[in-house]
């Protein structure tokens, strides 16, 4: 565009000139050598104009053909650096498909078109096709050549960094995402696989080092980023919560900054003022997390802040958090819990019922069966609970990759990820079904759930069920996928799992047991006297 701006400009101011000319004519003598022209000043001005013009061409004519062998030259070694860079380009797409002969070929016409000096992509094409074809060695070599080149320094270190994760060698896989770290921190990958190393050595400060400022990031990514500092900042509190309250107290206050609902941290925090004999300020931030979160393991550090108070201190502070969360289940069954050790078992049994009956779970059935064993012993209630228990899902826990733990971890055991565990119910431990006519498979379940306080008496099996009854016999629906054969008179009524369900709470258990005496009762009106 300025080039031709530039020519028409020159083409007015030479126009312009030509008129000013044509304006005032005049009359030119030239003597040379005793001859004498005369001609007028238009003629001269265009003489001098096409004398210019012809010398401009003689030189654009001169200078192509003198440099016309170089110009072929040129010509030819551009047509053959698009050929290779075709070649180069299809190559690369072959290896990304898993097309290892093409993928060979291109390489095998790239070599001979362009040079690898020239290229730095050639030998990622060459460790590509390597890799497919099955000849790892040779690809880390030529990862290797290219981390030593500056220019494909980044790409040769991830390459050798994927390798290593891909045989296992952790270690080696560490080095390598530390190396590019240091070299490009820009590099998301490279920061995310040096702060998972890191964190996973529980080294949090060069942990929190790595993580920056996070000044320069995006507005998705600050939230990423106070996020991710806070799951640091409470794990270095944690694990200088026995050694350092206080500095444990400042990491925790710190990570509740900026996440304000984080209940990992606002329990650290809490541990520290409690440490420190600060019961108030622990009882205030708890309080603030029950509000927001009403999470199971906030109930339970504030029910039991105090090591030296009595049952019933505990059964009131349960109560104030139940009074903050109406109708929560968490609440109720924290004053479930204490009211059992206070010896209020109406109370107990009312809280746990609505517990069960808001979030049913193993704990709440649980709970119950110990309210019913330490009332009344009553082996039949208590097998009964155990059943709701076993159908139940299991309580919530600290879960991530499938794995529980029982407190949180800022790293998952499985992949190293950073905040990877969650607050959720995990998977039943009962995968898969139980093989038909196998009498154990309830009682297996049961001795499988969490301990309690209870030791209930050994059950009876199903299949011992007497074939001379002449009353109906209620025979209790086994949860899925336990499957147990059942030996049934003809006559007896059979209660579906629908209907159990229905009443949970109420009526006749599942198994009411054998009563003292039945047993010798029975034997007498059965047996006869010969003599």
């Amino acid at each position: 565009m300025i080039r031709i701006l530039v020519f028409a400009l020159f083409v007015l101011a030479l126009a312009a000139g030509f008129a000013w000319l044509a304006d005032r004519p005049g009359e030119l003598s030239i003597i040379w050598q005793g001859q004498r022209a005369d001609m007028s000043l238009m003629v001269a001005a265009t003489l001098v104009v096409s004398l210019v013009a012809a010398v401009m061409f003689c030189w654009w004519l001169v200078r192509v053909v003198w440099t016309s062998p170089h110009s072929i030259q040129r010509y030819f070694r551009a047509r053959k650096r698009d050929r290779g860079y075709q070649a180069l380009s299809t190559g690369l797409i072959a290896a990304g498909a898993g097309d290892a002969v093409n993928a060979r070929k291109m390489l095998t016409r790239t070599r001979g078109l362009i040079s690898a000096d020239q290229e730095p992509l050639i030998h990622l094409l060459e460790a590509q096709a390597a890799m497919i074809e099955g000849r790892y060695d040779d690809a880390r070599k030529k990862f290797e050549l290219m981390a030593d080149d500056p220019e494909t320094r980044e790409l040769g270190l991830r390459g050798l960094y994927l390798e290593a994760r891909r045989l296992g060698a952790n270690e080696a896989a560490r080095q390598y995402a530390e190396r590019a770290a240091e070299k490009a921190p820009q590099l998301p990958w490279a920061t995310e696989a040096a702060l998972e190393y890191r964190s996973q050595a529980g080294d949090w400060d060069e942990a929190l080092k790595l993580l920056g400022d996070g000044r320069s990031a995006s507005p998705e990514d600050k939230k990423t980023y106070a996020r991710r500092k806070a799951v640091l900042l409470t794990a270095r509190a944690s694990a200088k919560l026995d050694a350092d309250p206080k500095g444990a107290r400042e990491d925790a206050h710190q990570a509740l900054k900026l996440d304000e609902n984080f209940v990992p941290a606002g329990l650290i925090e809490a541990k520290a003022y409690l440490r420190e004999d600060n019961l108030r300020k622990a009882a205030s931030i708890l309080e603030k997390l029950w509000k927001a979160t009403a999470h199971g393991d906030v109930a339970k550090l504030y029910v039991r802040a105090r090591s030296g108070d009595s049952a019933a201190d505990r059964l009131k502070r349960a109560e104030k958090l139940e009074a903050m969360r109406p109708n929560n289940a968490e609440g109720l069954y924290a004053v479930a819990e204490a009211a059992l050790e206070t010896r209020d078992f109406a109370l107990a049994r009312a809280k746990a019922e609505a517990a069960a009956r808001l979030s049913p779970r193993e704990s709440a059935f649980l709970l119950l069966a110990d309210i019913e064993d330490a009332e009344s012993g009553d082996q039949g209630r208590i097998r009964h609970w155990m059943n709701q228990a076993l159908k139940a899902p299991r309580d919530p826990a600290w879960t991530a990759d499938g794995i529980t733990s029982p407190e949180w971890r800022a790293v998952s055991p499985v992949n190293g990820r950073i905040d990877a565990f969650e607050w959720k119910t995990p998977v039943s431990p009962l995968e898969g079904p139980i093989e038909e006519g196998s009498t154990d498979a309830v009682d297996e379940a049961i001795r499988t759930l969490p301990p309690r306080a209870i030791e209930a008496k050994p059950a009876m099996r199903v299949e011992e069920v007497v074939k001379d009854v002449k009353k109906p016999v209620v025979v209790a629906a086994v949860v899925e996928p336990v499957a147990v054969k059942t030996v049934v008179p003809e006559n007896a009524k059979v209660e579906t799992a629908a209907a159990a369900e229905e009443r949970p709470f109420h009526g006749l258990p599942d198994d009411p047991g054998v009563k003292e005496g039945v047993t010798e009762k029975r034997e007498a009106a059965t047996s006869f006297r010969l003599f």
